[in-house]
């Protein structure tokens, strides 16, 4: 191989000039191929493509050709990693790499440790177009294909961290790759993690990255009322823990407590979080008032609390509580084959002045409801005949009824969310959640993308449709409130 130098080998050129000529004629002779078998029926197509790839990554591995070298350096060492590249194929996936190319051969690249760790990998994708990343990995490889803007790859580790958001690690990943979409401004992304973790946030609450979350995670978080997990007091629990491990200012402290819905915990409970709970005892005052308010709001009437104050605000909205006294696990086995049917009871409301209050409610689920439009008629030209109807013309329906009506329904409306459990990297996890109109028995678009005739259906586990109905009760205000 030539000696490196500032300027082009004659010998490397002549090489780079080859192979430029190689691909241009690989793409012509393709063109032509596709041109020929446009009118012949008898025409087959010759496909060695996978021999081409062997030999990019034969180019790459053993630089035979090379035309351009790249020296990767860190500030944590004094060596450089050296790559023996070809111009043509880096500059056709990098318009960066065209620039840094363009009247010099050898370019020193300065990366840090993570990314210079993955520089092979990213230099083998630019030969052949693909990689294959670990969870830790998708971070620097996104950096690095956004450094050099490898837009094709960008978009490619920023698809596998969406899809791949439920799969397992030991410190995990999630909450490290929603503070990263929030610096690089991906949207779509932040999105993503962010409906991941409200929908399993008791998963993360126990595990290591709950104590990398952010302040403005947190406080996100806490503002959602379709966060899933076991109760408000499990949420108090993990805050308290987070404000013991991150000791943010007085502030920050105080407008996490705030955000902790008082009332949907029990008076016992908050009678002992009073007691116990340092951290409350040292913020007691900043949230004196939302606690006064929580025994107020157990202690009276709900009607009678509606009066004086307003209750149509998130204080009083329940999250998504898996506890048995919101809602109720149903497991369908076989859920493609006919209509099932199951029921279950609930607390009448979250105040204590309702504990003992029940609601029955009766569950319907067809697999293959079929809407008026698609539903048999019958014809007058064949003695009657009705129209044939496939089964795939129907979808699956889910229609939650109360079993009864009360007086005691009067101030209060139920709020129904369906969640589905699907396993995804060992785990069963909430990917799917349908929430019902306030004024409706069922959610229009329940599962409606979903094909339970497929035993390999993402919406299934071993075959069985794993949900979690939950009801919400919401009081309202009757009377205008008192200012």
């Amino acid at each position: 191989m030539a000696r490196l130098t500032g300027t082009r080998p004659v010998a490397s050129r002549r090489w780079g000039c080859a192979a430029a000529a190689f691909l241009l004629l690989l793409l012509t002779v393709q063109a032509a191929q596709k041109a020929d078998l446009s009118g012949d029926a008898t025409a087959a197509t010759i496909n060695h493509s996978l021999t081409l790839l062997q030999r990019l990554q034969e180019l790459l591995q053993n630089g035979n050709g090379s035309d351009s070298v790249l020296r990767v350096r860190t500030a944590a060492s004094d060596e450089a990693k050296v790559f023996h590249t070809h111009q043509l194929l880096l500059s056709l996936q990098s318009e960066v790499f065209e620039s840094l190319l363009r009247n010099q051969s050898v370019i020193t690249l300065h990366e840090p440790p993570e990314t210079a760790a993955l520089f092979e990998k990213f230099i083998r994708y630019l030969y052949c177009g693909g990689v294959s990343i670990l969870l830790h990995q998708a971070i620097p490889m996104h950096q690095l294909a956004s450094k050099y803007r490898v837009w094709g790859l960008q978009r490619g580790v920023a698809d596998y961290m969406k899809t791949h958001l439920a799969s397992e690690s030991s410190q995990g990943h999630v909450v490290a790759w929603y503070h990263y979409a929030v610096r690089i401004g991906d949207s779509a992304l932040q999105e993503s993690c962010l409906q991941f973790l409200a929908w399993n946030l008791s998963a993360v609450l126990g595990s290591a990255e709950w104590g990398s979350v952010s302040v403005e995670l947190l406080l996100l978080l806490l503002e959602r009322s379709d966060l899933v997990l076991h109760s408000e007091l499990e949420l108090y629990t993990a805050v308290e823990g987070w404000l013991n491990r991150r000791q943010p200012e007085g502030p920050v402290a105080e407008r996490v407590l705030r955000a902790i819905r008082y009332p949907m915990i029990a008076p016992s409970q908050l009678f002992r979080l009073q007691a116990q709970s340092a951290v409350l005892v040292r913020h007691y005052s900043a949230v004196q008032d939302l606690l006064f308010q929580a025994f107020q709001f157990h202690a009276a009437s709900p009607l009678h609390f509606a009066k004086y104050f307003d209750v149509n605000c998130s204080m009083f909205l329940p999250r998504n509580y898996l506890a048995p006294s919101w809602g109720s696990q149903w497991v369908i086995n076989n859920p493609a084959r006919d209509d099932r049917s199951t029921s279950f009871q609930t607390q009448l409301g979250p105040s204590s002045h309702d504990a003992g209050k029940r609601v029955t409610w009766n569950v319907l689920f067809s697999p293959r409801w079929l809407p008026v439009s698609l539903r048999p008629v019958y014809s007058d030209s064949v003695s009657g005949a009705v129209q044939p109807v496939r089964i795939e013309d129907g979808r699956p329906r889910l229609v939650i009824t109360p079993a009864m009506s009360s007086p005691d329904f009067a101030g209060v409306s139920f709020q129904k969310t369906v969640l589905v459990g699907v396993r995804q990297q060992g785990r069963v996890l909430v990917k799917h959640a349908y929430s019902f109109h306030q004024s409706s028995d069922e959610a229009a678009d329940f599962l409606a993308h979903a094909d339970l005739q497929k035993r390999t259906s993402e919406y299934l586990i071993d075959n069985s449709l794993h949900l979690h109905i939950i009801i919400k009760p919401v009081y309202h205000s009757l009377i205008k409130v008192k200012k």
